[in-house]
């Protein structure tokens, strides 16, 4: 069976809410951030990296999101998680690789800061930051990447699960979601399906 390491509310909740969305078994492993069990010899032979997710498969373990998400779709291509038409997965792809690069980055700014700076005013310059620069990538997603009630409009993919998780963190980050209707209804879209809830209720997310 698979193994998902995981700490609860963490990026590791996309690859959860997939993998139940292609109804594949697997046994939730936490991680406990508040023990830093992330830093321990024991989980860096997991990955090495300290970070989750991390999914162990028979082959070995994978690491990334956008990997762990392209592997589960390759296990069960019958759940049609990622569009048939070269441009539309394209279209998939460009948003999750913006949720990793940017959104992702813009809100570890607000809890992460040891990671670019030393100095704790330049963490403290960074949290402030938080809040305009997701408000921005909300706009951005709302604007330009939402083409109805999920990313590729009424075909739910990978990229669902990886944007509703970052989407979950927006207002913990300042971001003000009454300015975007498009987003808050993406969100009740994403609550109502079965995969969110099973994660839900397993203290996942």
């Amino acid at each position: 069976m698979l193994r998902l390491f995981y700490a609860p509310g963490t990026i590791a909740t996309a690859t959860a809410v997939t993998l139940h969305e292609a109804g594949l078994a697997f046994e939730p492993v936490l991680v406990d951030f508040t023990a830093a069990e992330q830093t321990r010899p024991d989980y860096h032979n997991i990955n090495p990296k300290g970070r989750v997710p991390a999914l162990a498969t028979k082959m070995g373990i994978l690491t990334e999101t956008g990997a762990l998400l392209d592997y589960i779709a390759a296990l069960a291509p019958s759940a049609n998680l990622i569009p048939s038409d070269p441009f539309k997965a394209a279209k998939m792809r460009e948003v999750m690789y913006y949720c990793a690069s940017t959104m992702h980055v813009n809100h570890a700014h607000g809890r992460r800061g040891n990671r670019w700076a030393d100095n704790q005013a330049s963490w403290q310059d960074m949290t402030a930051k938080v809040p305009e620069t997701m408000t921005a990538s909300s706009a951005y997603i709302e604007t330009c990447c939402l083409q109805g009630p999920f990313v590729l409009g009424n075909t739910f993919s990978l990229a669902d699960p990886y944007l509703f998780t970052i989407c979950n963190w927006l207002r913990n980050d300042g971001v003000d979601l009454s300015a975007f209707g498009g987003l808050s209804a993406y969100l009740r879209t994403m609550e109502a399906r079965p995969s969110v809830k099973a994660v839900r209720a397993a203290g996942i997310l």
